[in-house]
């Protein structure tokens, strides 16, 4: 029966040009389009009540603890000798909003988001898109094949994990060490919360030394902190801003 709906959401679904562009995605012909359709499908894009259910919310819930899960094993067996700590911080560059945020980009998510929802794109909606397929693939296929998924179609592909291992994200450490070592006092204040895409949203600022340097926003205050660290570090000189590949 599965292959006969393979055949059809192939070559002759209406949705077949979504169909081709799910198998070079990740690797194989959905049977279940509706929940491949649904992973794409922000729930900004759903004012109405009675839509609530019909976006990729529940998928990126599940699909964050599926993809936790599998990064986890992945560096469990790749690093026999390193202790929780290090996976745990190795774990957290791959699975961190902004990281996944690169990697929908880099798989060409936006595409599919655009002509699935009727508002304006935001970085974080790649992210969570990259979650909610993951979720779309374990319900069709189960653990296993998505495993293999998310290793071979994205670990691989898109996260440097060698690269990672000197890399040091926390910044907002990193600035602390810094005015310690300047003797500069260092604080951060919360200047708002508000809603974005129905989710509360937090504006926070550095100061050092009573001046305000940098001021970020995230879904998550802590985020907020790291970002808004990361700027106050690139104007206070230092580091070097990232510089953006085409």
């Amino acid at each position: 029966m599965s292959i006969i709906r393979k055949t059809y959401n192939y070559f002759y679904s209406p949705d077949r040009v979504f169909v081709r562009r799910l198998l070079n995605l990740v690797g194989f012909i959905p049977v279940n389009l509706q929940i491949f359709k649904l992973a794409f499908a922000h729930k900004s894009s759903t004012s109405d009540k009675a839509y609530a259910m019909q976006n990729n919310e529940r998928l990126e819930f599940l699909g964050d603890a599926i993809l936790g899960t599998i990064v986890a094993e992945y560096l469990f067996q790749k690093y026999p000798s390193e202790n929780e700590g290090f996976l745990t911080k190795m774990r957290s560059k791959i699975v961190k909003r902004k990281s996944l945020n690169k990697i929908g980009e880099k798989m060409g998510l936006d595409l599919l988001l655009s002509e699935y929802n009727q508002t304006r794109l935001s970085k974080s909606m790649l992210g969570n898109a990259v979650e909610a397929l993951v979720g779309a693939v374990y319900l069709e296929k189960g653990y296993k094949p998505t495993k293999k998924f998310v290793i071979k179609k994205i670990l691989r592909n898109y996260v440097d994990v060698h690269e990672l291992e000197n890399y040091d994200d926390n910044y907002k450490s990193q600035l602390l060490e810094w005015c310690q070592k300047h003797g500069q006092t260092i604080s951060y204040k919360l200047l708002a919360r508000y809603k974005f895409e129905k989710r509360d949203r937090f504006k926070v600022a550095v100061i050092i030394d009573g001046k305000k340097v940098a001021v970020a926003d995230d879904f998550n205050k802590k985020s907020a902190e790291q970002t808004a660290s990361e700027k106050a570090m690139h104007t206070l000189g230092i580091m070097e801003p990232e510089i953006e590949q085409d």
